[in-house]
């Protein structure tokens, strides 16, 4: 019993420190299948692959967006698909087809003039782990592999495709500050 009490007491901690790095964050890089997807990729006969995105994942980009976040999507996966979700959601930064995603994550952040301790990432498979030198704050999905979700500083409680992005907007608001007044006023603009 001591025990599991003293493991939830660490888990606060490190929660509220993720908190004060989220407060700081400048940059927002989501992995892309297995993130905002569930990981499946369905294929028509003339060979156009179909991907399903969450539009509560969508709202909470807006959101970050609108608090003057770069939010950046960086996949290894190539599909058409990913590009014209982005565009939709106004995704200025979108690297897809990467193989090497440490190189083209501090890329982008010497573009930005952004970091490591000022970005965040957020993963699903193990390819996500070789971005840990890179960031500050390591995020994954609930239903992560597990050498990632034992590595990351955070688990967020929702599976990819299902509305983890949008926690974690929920989350990083929250930590600005900015959370209440979009709790009690709501969103005026359209949902995507």
């Amino acid at each position: 019993m001591i025990r599991l009490l003293h493991r939830r007491w660490r888990h606060r901690q490190g929660r509220s420190r993720c908190r004060e790095r989220l407060r700081r964050l400048r940059l927002l890089v989501l992995d892309v299948d297995g993130v905002l997807t569930d990981g499946g990729l369905w294929t028509t006969e003339s060979g156009e692959v179909l991907k399903r995105f969450d539009v509560r994942d969508g709202l909470g980009i807006r959101l970050l967006q609108q608090a003057g976040l770069e939010v950046a999507w960086l996949s290894g996966g190539k599909s058409g698909a990913t590009e014209q979700r982005a565009r939709y959601l106004g995704i200025r930064h979108v690297l897809t087809g990467v193989g090497d995603k440490p190189a083209a994550l501090s890329a982008l952040q010497a573009e930005l003039g952004v970091n490591a301790a000022e970005s965040a990432f957020v993963g699903d498979d193990l390819n996500d782990l070789a971005v840990r030198p890179a960031i500050g704050l390591l995020l994954c999905t609930a239903d992560a592999v597990a050498p990632l979700r034992q590595q990351a500083d955070w688990v967020l409680d929702r599976n990819g495709g299902d509305g983890a992005v949008r926690r974690l907007a929920e989350e990083i608001l929250q930590a600005r500050g900015e959370w209440q007044a979009l709790a009690g006023q709501g969103w005026r603009n359209r949902n995507d």
